[in-house]
């Protein structure tokens, strides 16, 4: 399947929280994710697999970052593409991201780890492609 490069680099379709078709999760699956987003520290409660569910970014959607926004003020798709990167903004998002690594490698499993650093601990390589 075609890689689907979010506009801060993450990889969605490597994201367990990624429903759109043709990447549709299971409920077991989206449960598991909310659990997992719970353990790592990304949420202080586990969710609904509705609110867990993800089918892309959207300028709408929140975003610490607002970076979809951004991406869309300036035409493009994703940072790798704008003349100011790397940016102060999308430097602090590597920086909270890869914050979250060690607690990644800690409560993931070998397989959940691995589907995390593709999906989120890869974004600067993503965006150095474009």
């Amino acid at each position: 399947m075609n890689k689907i490069i979010a506009a801060c680099g993450n990889e969605c379709s490597a994201c367990p929280r990624y429903s759109k078709h043709p990447y549709e999760k299971t409920k077991e699956q989206l449960h598991n994710t909310a659990v997992l987003w719970m353990k790592i520290g990304y949420r202080d409660h586990i969710v609904s697999n509705e609110e867990i569910a993800c089918t892309g970014c959207k300028e709408e959607n929140w975003c610490r970052y607002n970076i979809v926004k951004c991406c869309k003020e300036k035409g493009i798709n994703t940072c790798g593409a704008c003349i100011e990167y790397p940016c102060p903004t999308i430097l602090d998002c590597f920086k909270v991201t890869q914050s979250f690594e060690p607690m990644c490698k800690q409560v993931c499993t070998e397989e959940e780890y691995n589907q995390m650093k593709k999906a989120f601990f890869e974004k600067e390589e993503n965006l150095n492609k474009e």
